[in-house]
């Protein structure tokens, strides 16, 4: 793997993660175990050169970013997203699955079914790997009015790998492949949510009942 150089300068990316966050380079430094003026030089000073990987990939977890952004190597998967010579477009693959907003239904297999193009900038700014993203399919209608039957929604799958945060998911249990709004609890359980309130939510839930398949960054609606 190599290092893009088309990414934005890691010392500025993550300047800018701080200040948007309203941390402050010492609660960042102490959070990697560092002496309190160690991000301060990283930025500021290029001390370090490169960010350790180990500091790197905490960082990234934090911020949910990809370890690219701060100086990574970019995943050999990356290079494999398709682009559209012409327009520039980053092409996300389309799966003939339907992630149930309704009753429940068993997932179809994840075939392909064509693709859709979206901005290489665009992407960027939502700070995801385009190599794993994809979209599906709304099917039912308890997720009303935040996602509606036949909505495509964009599922980030790098989500499931990292520390799980309230959001809308979609997600797998029982071999139903559900889109459901998740909410932390105390102790690590969940909450199971409907934004349609004729639905059931489910509030106490073991997280290991659970198969988190990624989060939800965008959807697309047809009028």
């Amino acid at each position: 793997m190599t290092t893009d150089p088309a990414i934005a300068d890691p010392r500025a990316r993550l300047d800018q993660l701080i200040r948007s966050q309203g941390d402050d380079y010492a609660s960042m430094s102490r959070f990697l175990g560092k002496n309190p003026a160690y991000v301060q030089q990283f930025i500021k000073r290029g001390t370090p050169r490169r960010l350790a990987e180990d500091d790197r990939r905490k960082l990234a977890a934090y911020y949910r970013i990809s370890e690219t952004e701060l100086g990574g190597p970019v995943p050999a998967a990356q290079s494999r997203v398709p682009r559209d010579g012409k327009a520039g477009l980053v092409r996300i693959p389309q799966l003939q699955v339907a992630a149930s907003a309704g009753p429940g239904a068993l997932a179809e297999e994840d075939r392909l079914d064509g693709n859709m193009g979206f901005g290489p900038e665009w992407l960027k700014k939502l700070s995801v790997d385009p190599a794993k993203l994809s979209i599906i399919r709304v099917d039912g209608d308890s997720m009303d009015p935040t996602l509606c039957d036949g909505d495509d929604i964009m599922v980030d799958h790098r989500a499931a790998e990292l520390p799980l945060r309230d959001g809308i998911y979609v997600l797998r249990m029982d071999d139903v492949l559900l889109v459901k709004r998740i909410a932390l609890r105390p102790g690590g359980r969940l909450s199971i949510r409907s934004d349609n309130s004729q639905y059931p939510d489910w509030e106490d839930v073991e997280a290991a009942d659970t198969r988190i398949i990624g989060r939800v960054i965008w959807t697309g609606r047809r009028l």
